[in-house]
């Protein structure tokens, strides 16, 4: 997946795996197998890459060893992980253990509202692995037009939809939504 990801940004930022390779000193062979999956960079060299294509590392860092599932290619999911962006706290209230089941997260973050309810509540905390990797009907954190909303991601066959467990909450039909980023996998 990491290897995608690379490949999916220079493109977006025009530079070519030649220039890239000037750029970081990693020769065009070794970026050809990065890119392809083949390999995964080291972290001397991510940091390298990251520095290169001017995006912060902790959040491509997130990708490395993983891998998509098929229905995750098929709704290009890579297109919705905010590499070049990483959460903005407006309060920081305290540190909260974490429970070792959830040793991916990256964070904790209290549920502003009862969409989610009665899975999760109004001020339940809920834990986040940013860029975690979100299968069919699994629970994530997700920026939908300038809203930060907890839903399930659901695979449909035209495309993916946000849905609340609060029925008195409307799907969201991502084909219908401009800016929409998947922030995190959440853990209950």
């Amino acid at each position: 997946m990491i290897g995608n990801m690379i490949s999916i940004i220079r493109k977006q930022k025009g530079i070519t795996k030649t220039k890239l390779s000037e750029l970081t000193g990693i020769n065009v062979g070794h970026l050809t197998h990065i890119e392809k999956g083949e390999r995964n960079p080291s972290h001397k060299a991510l940091l390298s890459i990251c520095q290169a294509l001017d995006i912060p590392y902790e959040e491509l860092l997130h990708t490395y060893d993983k891998n998509l599932s098929i229905e995750q290619e098929k709704y290009n999911y890579l297109n919705y992980i905010a590499y070049n962006k990483i959460p903005a706290f407006s309060n920081l209230e305290d540190f909260v253990e974490c429970p070792a089941k959830f040793s991916k997260a990256a964070f904790a973050y209290k549920v502003p509202n009862n969409d989610m309810d009665p899975l999760i509540k109004k001020d339940d905390l809920v834990f986040v692995e940013i860029a975690g990797l979100l299968s069919n009907k699994e629970i994530g954190i997700f920026k939908v037009d300038n809203n930060f909303l907890i839903r399930k991601l659901l695979y449909r066959k035209n495309g993916l939809v946000l849905r609340a467990e609060n029925n008195e909450v409307p799907d969201i039909d991502l084909n219908l939504v401009k800016d929409f980023y998947i922030i995190g996998k959440i853990y209950l």
